[in-house]
């Protein structure tokens, strides 16, 4: 019989071999336990994936000095949320009280101390949960929008310090406002110090980074890699002067991917993730996750090891900061989306199959895409949760499930092509004022940008100055914010939203900016904006004003009633097929039985939904929250254009 070490053998060997003596005694205690508890999880992982190297042992002792590190950096207010949210019986993040907003910290503050300012404001609104954009250091001029990232322990001079992240970070926490931040770990911008040693020549920095001497192994690689963004160039690989090398630069040539394969990244990455941990985020946004691992002959996205690699690092956190979850932002194929939802991988994620599918529906006014695609993929484990939103910094990417199409009889290609010209203005009849984004010159794909309020219609209804066409913009916005409240999961708003900010075309000018029509929906918002967008509606109100009043209005009255209505926090979806194309419905339903039935009108003309659809209730008379209308089951249902019902036994 073959001898092989157990992972506790191993646990106990490198123990006896760590010089531990700076952990208090309490802390010694609290780490040697955590990590008997989650060693076995983390050493199989970190062996799978790392087993081969000859210097393994080396590398996972190193690892747990780090973690030994993190824990005595962590705070003690930070050590006692660890404990409460450990010892809770309902994860956070699946209380109906969660809502969340993401924005930009110079495009709301523009400081880091302005947005502390701003709380009152956020918890008027009504908000849980804040995520920063990126905010760390980065290169000048274009670092794709800060996702570049040249230290993460040092805040963009620009926007404050890491003394003032620390400081909202707390006041956050004690106004109850969850702080999100990014943790950009596929790559790093070429100024961070381990690209600046790479450059200078040091080859263990070099190891850090995907480098070639020339274009054979990045050619055979490119048959199966897709380009990310070939209007500003084309493949995978940058030829470097200084190293006489070519590198993997996934995203753009100033952002180098790492290179998982070397465990000392994954060391060295996890002491970066611990920090931001530290400081006192309660998730971590996993930014382009998918793309972290990188296998021969396949497109390097979604690879096993990228799993491994994701569930080490949780095993770390842990042991570590266990308040901390993960958000999953990969934006693949609906299939691979749902492969990274575990209580041992990423608690939250991103639902970009339902984002897309909401605009979808409101281009074609028909739900049946939306339904089926719902019914197939909205399920996820019961201790993990969706992270829903309309709209975020970044484009729409129709990432609808082609099968599902086909089945439907919807040419998936076909499909696509019309609804980037819907949304860019381009299809006769369209009301949206999008622009294009990433346009393939080779087969005229793309995807869109614009503000939620634009591409709902809002901007030409206020140039024209069509009255029905901006109460119809409206009514558009206030459907699309009522599903991502109601139908599981945490809401994210996107900052500028919540007032009906339209695009920014001012980026146009800036040569930074020019290339990234990105940038069009991420708008500045100014504290005139925010001052008094409370207050009822006045005759001295302008036209766009009072717009931005009656979307915040009707905002805050779906945020205080979600937060209202336990049903909308730990309770199962159930996707429901209506008799008609136009409307999408979902019943929500609490272990205690508690039900919430939702119905969606995506057309701008009245729908009616046969009444059997009430059989949720068992006969009993329904109540419309919204409207305060009662529903009986000896009726269809009726809705009037683009309305939205939130029914509730009488």
């Amino acid at each position: 019989m073959n001898y092989a070490a157990s992972s506790e053998q191993c646990l106990q060997r490198i123990l006896a071999g760590l010089d531990l003596s700076f952990l208090s005694q309490r802390d010694g205690k609290l780490f040697t336990a955590r990590l008997e508890e989650h060693f076995e999880a983390l050493f199989s992982r970190y062996v799978d994936v790392y087993g081969h190297q000859y210097d393994c042992y080396y590398h996972l002792e190193q690892l747990v000095l780090t973690l030994a590190k993190g824990l005595k950096q962590r705070s003690t207010d930070l050590k006692r949320l660890d404990k409460a949210r450990v010892e809770e019986q309902q994860a956070w993040y699946k209380n109906e009280n969660q809502i969340g907003m993401a924005c930009y910290v110079d495009l709301l503050g523009p400081t880091l101390n302005d947005l502390k300012a701003k709380i009152p404001y956020f918890k008027k609104l009504g908000l849980t949960y804040l995520h920063l954009m990126p905010l760390y250091d980065a290169p000048k001029g274009d670092s794709d929008g800060g996702y570049a990232v040249s230290d993460y322990r040092k805040v963009n001079p620009l926007l404050g310090s890491m003394e003032d992240l620390e400081s909202l970070s707390k006041a956050l926490r004690e106004a109850g406002i969850n702080l999100v931040l990014d943790f950009v770990f596929n790559h790093t911008s070429d100024e961070h110090r381990w690209a600046e040693a790479a450059l200078a020549g040091d080859k263990t920095y070099q190891d850090y980074y995907y480098l070639f001497d020339d274009r054979t192994v990045p050619d055979q690689y490119e048959h199966t890699l897709r380009e990310i963004f070939p209007q500003v160039r084309r493949g995978s690989f940058t030829w470097n002067d200084t190293m006489q090398k070519w590198v993997w630069t996934t995203f753009n040539s100033f952002q180098w991917d790492l290179n998982y394969s070397n465990p000392a990244v994954f060391n060295a990455i996890t002491d970066e993730m611990l920090f931001l941990a530290n400081i006192g985020s309660a998730a971590l946004r996993l930014d382009a996750l998918a793309f972290i691992w990188k296998d021969m002959g396949t497109n390097c996205e979604n690879q096993p090891n990228a799993h491994k690699l994701i569930q080490a690092f949780n095993c770390c956190l842990q042991i570590v900061a266990p308040a901390v979850v993960f958000k999953s932002e990969a934006i693949v194929h609906p299939d691979e989306v749902v492969k990274y939802i575990h209580k041992n991988e990423c608690q939250l994620s991103y639902n970009p199959l339902l984002m897309a599918l909401i605009w979808n529906s409101l281009a074609t006014r028909k739900t049946r895409l939306l339904t089926a695609s719902m019914q197939k993929s909205f399920s996820i484990p019961d201790d993990c949760t969706w992270v829903n939103y309309v709209r975020c910094h970044d484009d729409i990417g129709w990432t609808f499930d082609d099968a599902i199409a086909h089945q439907l009889g919807i040419n998936p290609y076909d499909h696509r092509y019309f609804l980037n010209q819907f949304f860019t203005g381009r299809f006769d009849g369209s009301y949206a004022d999008g622009v294009p984004f990433a346009e393939n010159p080779s087969n005229g794909d793309c995807r869109v940008c614009g503000s939620l309020a634009s591409l709902c219609g809002l901007e030409g209804a206020l140039t024209r100055n069509d009255q029905h066409a901006i109460d119809t913009a409206i009514q558009r916005i206030m459907l699309v914010h009522g599903i991502i409240m109601s139908i599981g999961g945490i809401p994210l708003l996107y900052s500028g939203d919540e007032l009906g900010m339209l695009n920014d075309y001012s980026y146009r000018d800036d040569p930074a900016k020019a290339h990234d029509d990105r940038w069009v929906n991420r708008i500045v918002v100014t504290d005139d904006d925010l001052e008094g967008v409370d207050l009822p509606v006045t005759d001295a109100d302008s036209q766009t004003r009072t717009v931005q009043k009656l979307i915040f209005a009707g905002l805050q009255k779906l945020i205080h009633l979600r937060k209202s209505l336990p049903v909308l926090g730990a309770a199962r979806t159930h996707i429901l097929h209506t008799d008609n194309q136009h409307c999408f419905a979902y019943c929500r339903a609490a272990e205690n039985g508690d039900k919430l039935l939702v119905i969606v009108n995506f057309s701008e003309h009245a729908q009616s939904v046969n009444a059997s659809i009430l059989d949720v209730f068992n006969g009993t008379p329904a109540k419309d929250l919204l409207s305060e209308q009662t529903v009986t089951n000896d009726l269809p249902v009726v809705l009037a254009p683009y309305q939205q019902r939130w029914l509730v036994v009488q």
